[in-house]
């Protein structure tokens, strides 16, 4: 059975030969064997072990003899969103449309994985489409509860232990919810940092590839691997999340709080355990400043639908008019929604997106603030199977692509994780993994904890 290993920890042992890729495959698989049955994290294959251990053999056979070049995830077994497309295995997108219908070229982020020394352990189970019709998953912490969506499966399967590294996508909430649901780390970069090509779309103007791991140092390690132009601070993640300031002495980001009707959308045990994670940053030195803005709330939230409708509306036009029979219902209707959408409102809501993110970026400029904080969602997962929860909370921040990382952040009463959300400027991608590390040891103090259904009765 799998023990818990970051990934940074399994990646160093990798790379380092006191860890063998044949090996860690064993593990790997027998972990699936043993806890997916439970969790339902990833889509089933046939033979997955074998074509793992022919991977695993063909890399130590071809590659760098000498541990210090080996690249940086030499051996990892990562798990894949089953919206994105792999060389060698069926994308389904967690609908039941022809695979044959739905193929494509290999995703440049899979290409990007295979060449840092990943092997693909599997596709993770999607909402359909990654829309919002919920796929089999099960909340690894409690199997009547969702993990969240449409990222399910790759959070499930961090989550449960069963791969140290998965990759999902965001459109609204599908990275940072699933992560908080499910007790992980989870990283949305900047719009565009990762190339979208080999996925399916959502909605072209959001969508953005992200991954999960056990911890800020594993998402900080993937990231380097599959964002452009990747540029990690000089002294990596170990000085507590400062920054260098202006006048060189290092300093902590500011922190701001979006007040206002956005925050008020939050559960009351999610805003009490975001009153304590406050107070817990205060008392470990950060500035936390109040920030009153997105007082129009509800227009935007109506102006990122339009623009999201219309766009999954056409993302889907051929597919759509051959296979509408196939599609299950929520996802039918989101389509049928976006075709009543006309080009002009479309626009119209485009040019309001510009101005929301012109005035998000002035306000936390006239504010002082280096990133946002928030609650990950709107409260713990709830417990109902045929919802993916509410992405509320993620909304704004992806409305105006801005990087977010969620981070588990104490309990709900029914023993169920919370997370803490933190939000950076666009393009400000190392600076937020930088910041979040610090973060992440003031509140939790601690590696994250798995739930392990395997010793569930």
């Amino acid at each position: 059975m799998l023990g818990y290993r970051s990934l940074v920890q399994e990646a160093a042992a990798l790379r380092s030969g006191a860890a063998d890729p044949v090996d860690a495959v064993h593990r790997v698989c027998d972990r699936i064997d043993a806890v997916d049955r439970h969790v339902r994290a990833f889509v089933p294959e046939d033979g997955r072990r074998a074509r793992l251990l022919e991977a695993a053999r063909e890399l130590a056979a071809d590659g760098p003899p000498d541990p210090a070049v080996r690249p940086a995830l030499y051996g990892v077994p990562v798990g894949i969103k089953d919206i994105v497309h792999v060389d060698g295995l069926p994308t389904r997108a967690g609908s039941t449309l022809p695979p044959e219908a739905l193929g494509g070229a290999q995703a440049a982020v899979v290409d990007r994985l295979r060449a840092a020394g990943a092997l693909i352990a599997g596709k993770t189970v999607t909402a359909e489409f990654a829309v919002t019709a919920s796929g089999p998953t099960r909340n690894p912490h409690n199997p009547a509860h969702t993990p969240g969506g449409s990222s399910s499966g790759s959070a499930a399967a961090v989550a449960a232990g069963m791969v140290p590294l998965a990759i999902g996508t965001q459109t609204v909430g599908s990275m940072i919810r699933p992560a908080a649901y499910c007790g992980v780390v989870g990283f949305k970069p900047s719009y565009g940092r990762i190339p979208v090509g080999g996925v399916i779309p959502n909605a072209v103007s959001f969508d953005t590839l992200g991954c999960y791991a056990a911890d800020v140092a594993g998402v900080a390690l993937a990231a380097a691997v599959v964002c452009d132009g990747w540029e990690p601070y000089a002294d990596g993640l170990r000085d507590g999340g400062e920054r260098a300031a202006a006048d060189g002495p290092r300093r902590r980001p500011v922190l701001g709080v979006p007040v206002g009707p956005y925050l008020e959308r939050a559960g009351a045990e999610a805003r009490c355990a975001f009153e304590e994670q406050r107070a817990t940053l205060a008392a470990a030195g950060y500035e936390v400043r109040e920030v009153p803005v997105m007082d129009d709330f509800e227009r935007i939230v109506e102006q990122l639908f339009t623009m999201n409708r219309y766009e999954v509306a056409r993302a889907h036009t051929q597919w759509f008019a051959r296979y509408a029979d196939r599609y299950r219902e929520q996802t039918a209707a989101a389509i049928r929604r976006g075709h009543t959408i006309g080009d002009a409102d479309y626009e119209a809501a485009r040019v309001r997106r510009a101005a929301f993110r012109e005035r998000l970026a002035a306000d936390g400029a006239t504010a002082g603030i280096d990133l946002w904080i928030a609650p990950s969602a709107t409260g713990p997962a709830p417990a109902d199977l045929t919802t993916t929860g509410s992405s509320i909370m993620c909304l704004p921040w992806s409305n105006a692509g801005l990087p977010s990382i969620g981070l588990p952040a104490g309990r709900a009463a029914d023993g169920l994780p919370l997370g803490l959300q933190l939000v950076g400027a666009f393009g400000a991608d190392e600076e937020l993994l930088h910041g979040a590390a610090g973060i992440e040891r003031a509140l939790n103090g601690a590696a994250p904890a798995h739930a392990d259904p395997a010793d569930r009765p």
